[in-house]
């Protein structure tokens, strides 16, 4: 599927992250893995990056070199840190990452952005999404203040904006024939599964028994890299739910079905 392409993953080091590098390696692909923590297995080579500063994404970028097939924007953090810090890596960096990649990424190249469940409700964040457009690292603090966004609130938002974003930007660079796509997993067992039921409480063991069991890294990681892959060129803006069928269960209940 990805055999000698070249595939940026950030968030390597574990997870999700860990098990798409480890998929696209074991298709052929030529993997660069990106985390601010070391990989204990390397996948391909890797480059130590944090995506909640600007310099060290700018460092990252001079690294990196051109002819990218694919850029797998994985990288996250949970709603147990602070706000400001989770607005950073899990949308701020990530836009400013893919953004200034564009020049080094090949015709026909693909993006997938790691989303999540929990930004569904994305249509009742409008203002604050369309305030986020213009949102810069120097200014997130000031941001979160102003709009309330704290605590468990830091996650959802920062997925329904890049659920946003990502469908905005569909066709931003057709003329290059690259596409960009999410993919929203449900609850998955991975280090960080604690800290959300942590952070959500009783209202994530709710959802949880909706589904048979959580999802884990090896059932998100095929379908990053089908978007990956030349087998979805015709696919575009799209938000990909991998969750168990938790939001069918949502939409059911939303609708009285």
């Amino acid at each position: 599927m990805l055999k000698s392409k070249t595939v940026i993953v950030t968030g390597a080091a574990s997870g999700i992250g860990a098990a798409t590098a480890a998929m696209a390696a074991a298709s052929g692909a030529n993997v660069i893995s990106i985390d601010v923590n070391e990989p204990a297995h390397h996948v391909g080579s890797f480059i130590q990056a944090d995506l909640s500063d600007r310099a060290s994404i700018d460092r990252l970028i001079a690294q990196l070199p051109s002819g990218i097939d694919g850029l797998a924007n994985i990288a996250g953090l949970p709603p147990t840190n602070p706000a400001p810090a989770v607005v950073k890596v899990n949308l701020v960096g990530l836009k400013y990452l893919t953004v200034n990649l564009i020049p080094k990424l090949n015709k026909g190249a693909s993006i997938v952005n790691l989303a999540s469940l929990a930004g569904m409700a994305w249509a009742d964040s409008k203002d604050a999404i369309e305030a986020s457009q213009t949102l810069e690292f120097e200014n997130v603090d000031a941001f979160c203040k102003r709009h309330d966004i704290a605590g468990a609130r830091s996650y959802f938002f920062s997925k329904e904006a890049l659920i946003v974003w990502t469908m905005q930007n569909r066709w931003t660079w057709r003329e290059l024939g690259i596409r960009m796509n999410t993919v929203s997993p449900g609850p998955v067992d991975t280090p960080i599964l604690k800290d959300f039921i942590e952070t959500l409480g009783a209202r994530a063991e709710e959802d949880m028994r909706t589904m048979d069991r959580p999802g884990t890294p090896a059932d998100i990681a095929p379908v990053v890299n089908f978007l990956l892959s030349d087998g979805s060129l015709w696919i575009r803006g799209t938000n990909v739910p991998v969750d168990g069928g938790m939001f069918s269960n949502v939409l059911c209940q939303i609708h009285g079905l």
